[in-house]
């Protein structure tokens, strides 16, 4: 069996270096995981009304009122499917649309008190889950991890790749 931190083997027209082939196994398994999160995420939270996308943009607009275009970028998402999920969430109640003194056309996304109550909900249960995964895992692993994550995520966002 291949050892997990090993860089993989992959044929192509140029070798990677060992850097780059890290990022790319950090890569596969990001998406591997993101799969996961987004499943337990919608397990989670269904008996409350959310999902996982319902779940982050109420997790963005409960800071403050935001537009789609907002929450998209704050999240790293397309427009249009914050624009289905914000519809999704205003018909279920869970956020209204306020109309926003610095734009005429793009309404302000305010979450509605049982947005905010689906949201405490869901955070409480996040809470538990999250210590549960943590319980086995080191404190300075997982700090390291976030660290590399966002310095990844900035060279992507500074590069424009």
């Amino acid at each position: 069996m291949k050892n997990p931190h090993e860089p993989a083997t992959v044929t192509a027209e140029r070798e990677r270096t060992p850097g780059g082939q890290y990022i790319t196994e950090i890569l596969l398994e990001t998406f591997r995981l993101n799969g996961r999160l987004l499943e337990v995420g919608d397990r989670m939270t269904k008996d409350l009304g959310l999902s996982s996308a319902r779940w982050q943009v109420l997790s963005v607009a409960d800071r403050e009122p935001a537009t789609v275009a907002e929450i998209a970028r704050r999240m790293g998402l397309r427009r249009q499917s914050v624009q289905r999920t914000v519809n999704s969430l205003h018909k279920d109640g869970f956020v209204v649309l306020r109309t926003n003194p610095n734009h005429r056309r793009a309404m302000l996304i305010e979450v509605t008190p049982a947005g905010s109550d689906a949201l405490r909900r869901t955070f409480q249960r996040q809470i538990a889950w999250a210590d549960d995964i943590a319980a086995g895992i080191d404190d300075a692993d997982l700090d390291r991890t976030l660290k590399v994550m966002a310095a990844m995520r900035a060279r992507l966002e500074q590069s424009g790749r």
